[in-house]
């Protein structure tokens, strides 16, 4: 017998938060991934790691982004429930002389997923280096951003 798939927040043709009281809270993890594509002369100024704007340094602003977006996900996405973040991990690098890739793990004590909040984290950091290089380059994309992996509740998914 296969289940016919819905949408979890309409509920009566209506839109909602899926009512969570009823499940038992667990360990809940995501890993968000987002990529670039920017200039090859951009990518060269984070050949020795970071480098410092006129509104700080690129890739540590990106991470203070990163991690307030995760917090805050529910106040931006909204049906999001308001979790409680344990863990907050973001990395930042250049893949290739065209390409920053930029992961989010995020993990949770919770009775619902935390994988919106890892990619809401994976989306505003891409932006925040957008915003930080603009004036150097406009030139650049945010080409995906997606769900590498998530465990802890019924679907699990590994990348």
């Amino acid at each position: 017998m296969t289940q016919e798939a819905s949408f979890s927040h309409i509920n009566n043709d209506q839109p909602g938060m899926v009512d969570v009281s009823h499940k038992v809270p667990t360990l809940r993890e995501a890993l968000a991934q987002a990529e670039m594509v920017v200039p090859h002369h951009l990518t060269q100024l984070f050949s020795e790691g970071d480098f410092a704007t006129k509104k700080g340094p690129v890739f540590h602003t990106a991470i203070v982004a990163a991690t307030m977006a995760v917090k805050q996900t529910s106040s931006l996405i909204p049906f999001c429930h308001p979790i409680s973040i344990d863990d907050i991990k973001v990395h930042i690098h250049v893949a290739s002389p065209n390409r920053v890739v930029i992961r989010v793990f995020a993990k949770s004590f919770s009775r619902t997923g935390v994988e919106m909040e890892a990619l809401t984290g994976a989306s505003v950091a891409a932006l925040t280096l957008y915003d930080m290089c603009k004036s150097i380059t406009t030139d650049m994309e945010i080409v995906s951003v997606k769900l590498l992996k998530k465990t802890g509740g019924k679907h699990d998914k590994h990348a």
